[in-house]
């Protein structure tokens, strides 16, 4: 079995209901599609009853086993107007605001669902941006107890990959923090190996990534990512985590021994931390055109419940993948 097709399993063993907010895009349908007949979760999507209807049957796609929620109609789109007023009338929130909100914005339609109990998650993104995939899963969900910052990361399967756990490894922060600090970098190394333990089920193999290898180059940069792990080490030390590794010192075991001898993670890494975004990003694309990985995300971490973004050139059978995921996230709640 590919490594997708264990997530869809495990999701099939507890089904999760996740919403699906971007109705009118063709791929959400499709992917839908496919989710319901292969019984991967329950879904909910959000818009006109008749227009999603329509849509999805003239693409030839089969929702019938959806819910469909049209904001303008539900009998609980009142109890969310309530709820968000609540939530956010210290930053001025009126009942009118809010009603305009959730009726026009489906994104936030779908986050109060899964504020509300309504659903268990959300995937989103295939027509957003992150920004706004995301905006409302933090004004209302907020972070995770215990979780100093959301962050995002990519799940990287490289076919015939002799290096990290049978070429599955966890890129962060390659999705949503543009620079961050040494505290911020070890909290997204902490969150990462969590996740790779959840998805992998192995146990993680942290390495903060740089262009230097234990001091061979010497920047300000350099020293950000010596910092974040020094604060990452102090505050998980049961955690296989070390660096600052240059990527092949990391990952290839005869470069590690060269470079980093001694080192418990250097050559054996299957998490890897790049100090930011910029760095993240290439890395991630860079391993899916050129290596021919699957990548599923940016997969959310920190956040109080599960809701993920898509890349929007992601593919129906993307959002298939990224909704097994997310239910797998949502699994490790209950």
């Amino acid at each position: 079995m590919g490594f997708i097709d264990v997530i869809k399993e495990r999701a099939k063993s507890s089904i999760k209901t996740i919403v699906l907010p971007e109705t009118e895009d063709m791929r959400t349908l499709e992917a839908a599609d496919k989710i319901l007949k292969e019984g991967i979760a329950k879904l909910v999507l959000v818009g006109n009853e008749e227009a999603v209807k329509k849509s999805a049957a003239e693409g030839g796609f089969d929702i019938s086993g959806a819910q469909i929620v049209d904001p303008a109609t539900s009998e609980k789109t009142q109890g969310y107007i309530d709820k968000l007023v609540e939530l956010r009338q210290k930053k001025g929130m009126t009942p009118e605001q809010a009603k305009e909100i959730l009726l026009n914005q489906y994104l936030y339609y779908g986050v109060m669902m899964v504020k509300m109990g309504d659903a268990d998650g959300m995937v989103s993104g295939a027509c957003h941006s992150t920004a706004d995939t995301l905006r409302p899963c933090l004004q209302i969900l907020k972070t995770k107890p215990g979780t100093k910052l959301v962050s995002a990361f990519f799940l990287i399967i490289v076919p015939d990959c002799e290096y990290g756990a049978n070429g599955a490894f966890v890129f962060g922060d390659s999705g949503l923090n543009q620079n961050p600090n040494p505290e911020e970098l070890a909290a997204i190394a902490a969150s990462s190996a969590e996740s790779f333990k959840l998805l992998v089920q192995e146990e993680p193999v942290v390495a903060m990534l740089s262009h230097s290898t234990k001091g061979s180059a010497k920047h300000a940069d350099v020293d950000k990512v010596v910092e974040a792990t020094k604060i990452a080490k102090e505050q998980n030390p049961d955690l296989a985590l070390d660096g600052e590794f240059q990527l092949d010192a990391a990952i290839v075991p005869s470069v590690g021994a060269s470079k980093a001898p001694g080192s418990p993670v250097a050559g054996k890494a299957n998490v890897l931390i790049f100090p930011d975004l910029d760095a993240g990003n290439i890395g991630y694309k860079l391993a899916q055109r050129l290596a021919k990985a699957e990548a599923y995300g940016p997969i959310t971490q920190g956040i109080a419940k599960p809701v993920n973004d898509l890349s929007r050139g992601c593919s129906a059978d993307d959002i298939v993948g990224v909704v097994a995921i997310t239910s797998v996230q949502c699994q490790a709640q209950d």
